[in-house]
This record gives structure tokens, sequence and C-alpha cells, in this order.
């Protein structure tokens, strides 16, 4: 992925002014045009359900950045207008991270991908796959 400083700029102002993602303490490790990777730092005291996993609504909003920040960086605004999330492993780390890209863009609609490891001592588990269908442009609003 070639990093784009000026896209990273502009990703990490709107996650400051998201508030969901700043509480999740979302960073971007690198953003190209159609690709994107992300991390959050697991806060056991907010993002444990009850088995001591990371909860599957932080794990889908970690594949749904990504895949919005990657399509973001080929089309500006989007949204999502659909999602699925594949759980394959209990999410259990000190970090999370995903990485998204676009896999097709159309005129108004992108097709993403995500993947989001667990990184627990060092080691890479993958724990989730999604494929995310975006909308950009007037669609967005």
């Amino acid at each position: 992925m070639n990093h784009d400083p000026r896209l990273q700029e502009r990703l990490e102002a709107v996650i400051n002014a998201t508030p969901f993602a700043a509480l999740m303490g979302a960073r971007v490790n690198a953003i190209g045009a159609g690709a994107v990777e992300l991390e959050v730092e697991v806060k056991p005291e907010v993002m444990h359900q009850h088995h001591g996993f990371v909860h599957g609504a932080v794990v889908g909003f970690m594949a749904d950045s990504a895949c919005a920040w990657a399509a973001a960086s080929v089309a500006g605004d989007v949204v999502t207008s659909e999602y699925t999330l594949n759980l394959l492993a209990p999410a259990v780390g000190e970090r999370l991270v995903a990485r998204g890209r676009v896999l097709k863009a159309s005129s108004r609609t992108l097709a993403t991908f995500a993947e989001v490891f667990a990184i627990k001592a060092g080691e890479e588990k993958l724990v989730a796959l999604a494929t995310v269908a975006k909308v950009g442009g007037e669609g967005a609003r």
C-alpha cells in the first residue's frame, strides 16, 4: 500500500470529529488509494463482552470503518448501505487491526472487503472477515 500523508490527515480529522471512533481510540497505520489499515488498543473495561472477548460490535466497527475509509480514499464521503460480518474466532488480545480495501468502484457504489486481526503477544490471529457495500456522492447525504 502506498502511504498517502494527505489522506491520513483527512482521515484523522474524521476520526476526531466522530465521537464513537474517538472513543474507540481508532488510529490510522497506513492509507493509500483504495486501502487502509487501522487499529485500536483493546480497553477491556469498555470493549469486552461477558466471556472476556472483544465485543462483536467493536469488531464490526473495525471492519466497517476500514472499508469506509478505504472507500473514502477513492470516492470521498461514503456511507454503508449493507455489510456482512463473519466472526471466525474470539477476538482476544491487546490490539485489533483491520485492513480494508476496495474491490470494485462504480460511479455511486463501492464493493469493499476487510479482515480484522486480534494481536496477542505480537501474534496476529484472523478473527473476522467482512464484505461491505458503500454508497458515495450524493447518496452519502
